[in-house]
């Protein structure tokens, strides 16, 4: 990213504010920085059309960005999206139907993210979750076909939505029953330790400063050696 980027003014809402460079979105989700800017700000490459003649192709981005478009910095909305587009294609999706899949969305709900709607996926399609339409679900890209909802639920173990608007409000990547939490209201949306405001990073570096002494780390910092055990695996874990 460029290093003269500075944090923009800070918005209305904590959901919007653009929060986490191409960097730290990547060290979350999982994904290299390159793809992560890619997916949020597209690109452009240059393909030889004939011999010796050159054009430039413009590839617009995956997602459709809650931080401003020449923002360098993700939303939490945006790391969220990140996050479904990465499921999407794990479980074997195509990128193109993925977009697709977003604009059939964005036509039928009005939404533009991800993150602002329960999806799911069997491996094959991508279903959306209508709230008012009982409990089915509209299987994307089918030509509105309808099915039950017994679609196994992704990611829905790891995200609170805020109601009634539906966007993603948390992310517990370690799924609810665990102790790590991502809050775009709490430290700047970085991983913490639930229903503390202190991030794993801090306690991972406290320990490494004090010879990887938990016990103390837990007397000082006032946290369980629990807490303190789960914010190193995590960070150890996003390291690995």
């Amino acid at each position: 990213m460029d290093i003269t980027c500075k944090m923009p003014d800070i918005g209305d809402s904590p959901w919007d504010y653009p929060m986490y460079t191409a960097a730290e979105a990547a060290r979350f989700v999982g994904l290299s920085s390159g793809r992560v800017r890619r997916w949020i700000k597209g690109y452009s490459y240059k393909y030889e059309k004939s011999e010796n003649v050159f054009e430039v192709k413009h590839q617009k981005p995956v997602i459709k960005r809650s931080a401003p478009p020449d923002s360098c910095y993700a939303s939490f909305v945006d790391l969220i999206d990140l996050l479904f587009v990465k499921r999407f294609l794990n479980y074997g999706l195509s990128l193109q139907k993925v977009r697709a899949a977003l604009v059939e969305a964005t036509k039928i709900l009005g939404t533009n993210h991800f993150a602002r709607e329960s999806f799911f996926t069997d491996g094959r399609n991508i279903y959306l979750e209508v709230k008012d339409s009982g409990d089915a679900i509209l299987e994307l890209l089918s030509g509105g076909q309808w099915v039950i909802s017994s679609v196994i639920r992704q990611l829905s173990h790891q995200i609170d939505f805020d109601q009634p608007c539906g966007v993603a409000r948390r992310w517990y990547p370690l799924g609810k029953d665990g102790l790590i939490v991502l809050d775009p209201a709490i430290s700047f949306g970085r991983p913490i330790i639930k229903k503390k405001n202190i991030t794993t990073l801090n306690v991972y570096d406290f320990f490494k400063g004090e010879n990887e002494d938990i016990n103390r780390v837990s007397k000082w910092m006032n946290i369980s050696e629990r807490e303190v055990k789960a914010a190193i695996q995590f960070e150890q874990q996003l390291a690995a």
